[in-house]
């Protein structure tokens, strides 16, 4: 709830300097507060691609399908959207797994899966379970936490047949960026790491307890919260302090194809 709250404040303190401080030229911060979106949404495709592509072409292909997931969630959210049903899952998988959704057009996945020590749903079950799952969302009144519930438990059905990471984080940053907060990423290889461990000590957790909160779920909420308060952290000080200020992308690594 301490995250939350500190969130919840450089978030309004943004928005407050926007429209009311009149010790800043409003336009200049709206541009210097777009162009720190734009770098975070550029970020989160760079640090994907980086972290989970294996080979130089796939982290191309990667990158650029990441890309055009991140310019549908900005146009529907422009038309007033948020994601909020099946279909837009579906919609979003398309853009950024179009060989998967190719191989098994608007179909969930059909095997079994094992990611680490844990297993996807079974597939008979995911499409009741997706549809419980967006009923229990509507339910959740803080966009922060349904967002990072999204993703928590998108994550653990595993409604595809691939890019189930990708898929859990984009539709989590379409849920935040369209209740204006900044979206979140995943640093660097360790933190990569961390947040593995996280979901899987959380979902081991749930096997043993499925109704019970546990320490390991709330450090995987603790975890993503952090991630989100960086995210809120470096918009107000390139607003602030430094307009140029950038996050490393390292994406001379992996130049974007047209």
């Amino acid at each position: 709830m301490q995250k939350l709250a500190e969130i919840d404040e450089r978030n309004q303190s943004i928005f407050r300097l926007i429209v009311f401080d009149e010790k800043y030229n409003s336009s200049g911060l709206l541009s210097r507060y777009l162009e720190a979106m734009q770098h975070l949404r550029d970020v989160i495709s760079i640090k994907n691609a980086q972290q989970e592509a294996q080979t130089h072409e796939e982290a191309i292909a990667y990158l650029n399908n990441l890309k055009k997931g991140i310019a549908l969630i900005v146009e529907q959210i422009a038309a007033q959207h948020t994601l909020e049903t099946p279909a837009d899952l579906f919609m979003l998988f398309r853009k950024i797994a179009p060989d998967a959704a190719a191989r098994s057009p608007n179909q969930y996945r059909r095997t079994i899966v094992q990611f680490g020590q844990c297993f996807g749903a079974d597939p008979r079950q995911i499409e009741s379970l997706v549809e419980m799952l967006f009923e229990a969302v509507r339910e959740i009144d803080h966009p922060v936490v349904k967002a990072i519930y999204l993703h928590h438990e998108l994550v653990r059905i595993h409604p595809f047949i691939d890019g189930n990471g990708r898929l859990s984080r984009l539709a989590k940053n379409w849920v935040l960026m369209y209740n204006l907060y900044p979206p979140m990423f995943i640093n660097d290889l360790t933190d990569k790491r961390r947040y593995i461990s996280s979901l899987e000590g959380s979902f081991l957790a749930l096997m043993q307890h499925p109704h019970r909160f546990s320490a390991a779920t709330e450090t995987f909420f603790d975890n993503e919260l952090q991630r989100l308060k960086a995210s809120t952290g470096f918009i107000l000080d390139r607003m602030l302090k430094d307009p140029d200020m950038v996050i490393d992308t390292g994406s001379d690594l992996f130049p974007v194809q047209e």
